[in-house]
């Protein structure tokens, strides 16, 4: 018998990945975003600041659960940014556009429904 824990199937799981649309980030996270796994998304966000994006899109489309530590690095993001760089979420349901409208988001930072709303947003 061992005695070493075995990995928790009830772990938070998200995957956060990059793409270039000439000099927009899109940042796509898949899964949950919490206190284990927004490290990844800050990790993304700091790595595409550094190459000078005009644009920095969230897609948070296909998260299943968005936590309050998740949307204060949405907030640290969008006044990071400031006005060199424009910062737009994709949020859409009840895991990701509700909560940040009832807590106020929707109103300091541009949220969009779809990606290429997003995109449309960013590149007009």
């Amino acid at each position: 018998m061992s005695s070493s824990p075995e990995p928790s199937s009830a772990a938070s799981q998200c995957i956060i990945s990059d793409s270039w649309r000439d000099s927009v980030v899109v940042i796509r996270c898949v899964g949950e975003l919490d206190m284990m796994t927004v490290p990844e998304l800050e990790r993304q966000i700091a790595s595409a600041m550094k190459k000078s994006p005009s644009a920095m899109i969230v897609d948070l489309s296909r998260v299943e659960f968005l936590a309050s530590v998740g949307m204060g690095v949405l907030v640290a993001t969008h006044d990071r940014c400031g006005s060199a760089t424009r910062f737009v979420v994709v949020a859409d349901g009840p895991a990701t556009s509700r909560p940040m409208r009832l807590i106020g988001l929707t109103e300091i930072m541009s949220v969009h429904p779809t990606l290429e709303a997003a995109v449309a947003d960013v590149t007009a």
